[in-house]
Order: C-alpha cells, then sequence, then structure tokens
C-alpha cells in the first residue's frame, strides 16, 4: 500500500506499472500522469533559473507554495498565514536550492505515462483540491485509470496538499478503500479520549461528506448500468 502526493504519486504510479505483483494499492494525492504542458514547463524554467543565480531567495519560495496550497491558507494583506504555510516556509528555508533546482528538472523532463494507466489492475483512490493547479491532471488520470479499481474524491476549498491543508477530509474515502481490503474498524473501540477511534472522540455528523467539503465521485460499474438499464425499460 503506497502514498504519494505531486511527484511522489507520479513516482509510485510508475513503480506500480513495473511491478504490478508488488504494489496492493495506491492513494494518490494531486497526481501527474501527463508530460508538463508548455504553461507548467514555462513556470519551472523561470524557478530553475531563479535558482540557479540567486538560490533559495523569496520569490522561489512564494511559487512553490502557490503551487502546493490554496490562497486562503497563504493569507493576504489582511489575513496572516497558516501556520502550515509558515511552517513550509521554514523548512524551504533549510532546504538546498541544488537539490531543488534538480526537483524541478527532473519534474519538467518527465515522459506521459498516460497510455500504461490501463494495465495499472491494483485499487487506486486519488485525491485532489478544488484550487490545486494539477487538478485538470488528476481528472485526466482518473479517467484513464480502470473504473472497477479506481475512485476520485475532489475536496473543496483546497490546493495540492490535501494532507496538509484538510487531511480530515481524508478520513471517511480512506476508511472505506480500506475496507476493500478487509480493514474494519475493531467493533470494541477505546473508550480513551485521546483515540481516533472513540464515539466521543468525533462527532458523527461532523463526518458527513458535505461538512468535510468533499465531492465524492460515484462509480459507475457494468451492473450499476445494467441496472439503469433495466429500469428505463420499466422491467
Amino acid at each position: 500500500m503506497c502514498m504519494g502526493v505531486t511527484a511522489g504519486a507520479y513516482i509510485l504510479t510508475l513503480f506500480a506499472l513495473k511491478y504490478r505483483e508488488r504494489v496492493l494499492g495506491l492513494m494518490l494525492v494531486s497526481p501527474l500522469c501527463r508530460a508538463p504542458s508548455w504553461t507548467e514547463w514555462l513556470y519551472n524554467k523561470v524557478m530553475s533559473n531563479l535558482l540557479y543565480f540567486y538560490g533559495m531567495c523569496g520569490l522561489v519560495k512564494e511559487c512553490l507554495l502557490q503551487r502546493y496550497f490554496s490562497k486562503e491558507l497563504r493569507g493576504s494583506a489582511e489575513v496572516p498565514e497558516s501556520d502550515i504555510v509558515q511552517a513550509c516556509r521554514r523548512l524551504l528555508d533549510e532546504r538546498q536550492g541544488q537539490n531543488v533546482f534538480r526537483y524541478l528538472q527532473a519534474i519538467n523532463r518527465r515522459p506521459d505515462i498516460t497510455v500504461g494507466l490501463k494495465r495499472l489492475k491494483c485499487r487506486t483512490l486519488i485525491f485532489v483540491g478544488e484550487n490545486s493547479p494539477f487538478h485538470s491532471e488528476a481528472v485526466h488520470m482518473t479517467s484513464k485509470l480502470d473504473r472497477r479499481f479506481s475512485a476520485f474524491v475532489e475536496v473543496q476549498s483546497c490546493g495540492s496538499m490535501v494532507t496538509e491543508e484538510q487531511p480530515h477530509a481524508m478520513l471517511i474515502p480512506m476508511e472505506f478503500f480500506l475496507m476493500g481490503y478487509g480493514l474494519y474498524r475493531p467493533s470494541q473501540l477505546s473508550d480513551s479520549p485521546r483515540s481516533p477511534l472513540s464515539p466521543s472522540c468525533i462527532s458523527p455528523e461532523l463526518l458527513s461528506p458535505e461538512s468535510m467539503g468533499l465531492k465524492l465521485k460515484p462509480i459507475k460499474t457494468r451492473a450499476s448500468l445494467q441496472a439503469a438499464e433495466i429500469r428505463e425499460l420499466g422491467l
């Protein structure tokens, strides 16, 4: 079972295509599957040039934060940055510009793997924020996967880093995804207030898809389509 975000999701998908017997399932967040568009290529090229001449400067940090976080978290003149963005900014200060430069170069040279996605037989759960610049990539990848083994979840008011911005929104889809492998919550839940499985820890109303800002995309199977046809014929 593997989880990856953006470029990490791309690498895990490549691994699953090459070693299908080693991967049981994929949970991908804002995944990539196509070669970079001209817009993305130019955006990465500008950041690479800035890194080459100026290192990890403030403009490069802003470009990276804009790519991964929604506008609400990045703040404005009236609203301060969120704690998550501030923590990420501190982490960027610790990164060597040369490593980020190589990362952007690798991203700009990635090949298109769309053709091979039909061969991906492991279960795949895809998350993407509605404000993510990689939203179209995630939708395209979902359309190319076998619908019997894939599911798509769009998280409202969120950027690319769903794992950081709204990790609670991933709870219900991941639980149902893992149930497909025979993994269930224990019947006797802990009474500890610290336990995430405690009934008193999270109100059931808070776990509804609507309250968590989720748009769950139903998967149409052959059986469901046949049932719909029967209803239309009045049989």
